[in-house]
């Protein structure tokens, strides 16, 4: 399956990708679309995790995969993920990563750092930073 976006300047970018039934029931029913390629080029993800700052008495761990993007190219990366639930609440980490950094033997990384959602029973935030793993390809 092909799926075509148009931008505001006119071009249209071929996106390749393949869409899975959740098996929600019929009133809740949704998908996941899984891009493969974007303009011509494989998609790739990367690993992040870590632990946020200490504050209020605690931390919060959290890992996940960043958003796709297209290989071959100066690109960065969408992300969004739950931290661990620690002192009776977790927060909600979400932005986009820096630009790639080439690795010496091939592949490439990104730094991402920002603060979490404001959450707990004293409403607060925590700071996270760090590097997403080498890339992993999605076909």
């Amino acid at each position: 399956m092909e799926i075509r976006k148009e931008l505001n300047v006119g071009r249209r970018i071929p996106v390749k990708g393949y869409i899975i039934d959740s098996g929600d029931d019929i009133t809740s029913h949704s998908h996941k679309l899984y891009i493969t390629s974007w303009d011509g080029r494989p998609v790739h993800v990367h690993p992040f995790a870590g632990t946020t700052s200490f504050d209020v008495g605690h931390d919060h761990r959290y890992a996940g995969y960043t958003e796709p993007a297209p290989s071959g190219i100066q690109h960065v990366h969408g992300y969004h993920v739950n931290t661990s639930f620690d002192d009776g609440h977790s927060h909600v980490i979400t932005g986009t990563t820096g630009p790639a950094i080439e690795l010496p033997g091939g592949g490439h990384i990104h730094h991402f750092e920002g603060f979490t959602t404001v959450n707990g029973k004293t409403p607060h935030t925590h700071k996270y930073h760090g590097t997403t793993g080498s890339e992993d390809s999605l076909i």
